[in-house]
């Protein structure tokens, strides 16, 4: 575990009360058992602990929904962090709840509900199919990309994102049948993450928040506007059938402002009944801010100095590289 003694001298200065009320929301997909070349982003058990260990004793951790009516009627306490997941893996059940449970921190799931009980997503059957080709090469040809892909240890990482980057933004039916081609190249690894709803139910039991984070996990403007305002709705109406209760808050998909989703997406997500929704822009937020345009950032420091310090300089608006 990371120590915290050292930094006791600091604290005064990392955690001085500012003028303005504000929210540090922090975003993470999955918590890992040990650190991957391709999946660099993702804490492991032990990095992800030291981190809850800081919210937990140093900061207010809310629950985003509890956080943002908060926000709203100029109730929110001083440090408050809201800690989110995206996309729904079974890690963040696991992994992430123990964790979670152990420094008392809530936290929000995002879910994408095509995906509950052995469903893979696209980005995460690319990642496995570059993994499984480690040592020889990908002829993408085929696709429209690099025939003569070259994948090994050293450029794994570069290799999944290059073709990430490619077909993100393609309609979802092209980019599907393009991973169906990858994973065939290399004999269809498995590809099984995510959450069951067995695990989603126990979540919501444990109180842990759930969010809606669409059906499909689709680039929302990559598709057209009906098409869209159905995957918001049809996300939200099967997580709230399943839990039996409404949910509040929704997620982006990718959740880039204008690359990923427009102002029409923005109000969509609030005619679909959610009171907030969060993207993957820099910022924090106050009760300035767009409630449907929710920033956050992901936590990858390596100290806990460092982690502290970017949530102090979050919370004056200044996000550190």
């Amino acid at each position: 575990m990371m120590p915290l003694a050292p930094l006791t001298h600091l604290l005064p200065h990392l955690l001085r009360t500012g003028s303005e009320q504000r929210l540090s929301v922090l975003s993470y997909h999955r918590v890992l058992l040990a650190p991957d070349a391709i999946r660099h982003a993702d804490p492991t058990v032990e990095k992800f602990s030291w981190q809850m260990e800081v919210i937990g004793k140093y900061f207010n951790p809310l629950p985003l929904s509890e956080a943002v009516e908060r926000m709203a009627n100029g109730t929110l306490p001083d440090r408050a962090v809201s800690i989110t997941f995206d996309d729904g893996y079974a890690d963040n059940y696991t992994r992430a709840l123990p964790v979670l449970q152990k420094w008392r921190v809530p936290a929000t799931v995002f879910v994408a509900t095509k995906y509950l009980d052995g469903g893979a997503m696209w980005n995460d059957r690319v990642i496995e199919s570059v993994r499984a080709a480690i040592g020889d090469h990908l002829d993408l040809g085929a696709i429209g990309l690099d025939r003569n892909m070259a994948v090994t240890v050293e450029n794994q990482a570069r290799v999944a994102q290059d073709i990430l980057t490619a077909i993100k933004h393609w309609d979802p039916q092209r980019r599907e049948d393009a991973v169906d081609y990858i994973s065939s190249l290399v004999g269809d690894p498995v590809c099984d993450l995510m959450l069951s709803r067995e695990q989603l139910l126990k979540l919501h039991e444990a109180k842990v928040e759930i969010g809606g984070h669409t059906h499909s996990h689709p680039v929302l403007t990559a598709i057209d506007d009906e098409r869209a305002a159905a995957e918001i709705m049809e996300g939200k109406e099967r997580l709230e059938a399943l839990l039996g209760q409404r949910l509040k808050v929704f997620a982006y998909p990718n959740g880039k402002s204008q690359a990923d989703y427009s102002r029409r997406h923005r109000d969509m997500v609030k005619d679909a009944g959610f009171i907030a929704a969060v993207n993957t822009e820099l910022g924090v937020s106050s009760s300035r801010s767009d409630f449907f345009q929710l920033p956050r950032y992901t936590p990858w420091d390596a100290t806990a100095l460092r982690f502290l310090t970017r949530l102090h300089l979050a919370r004056r608006n200044v996000i550190a590289n």
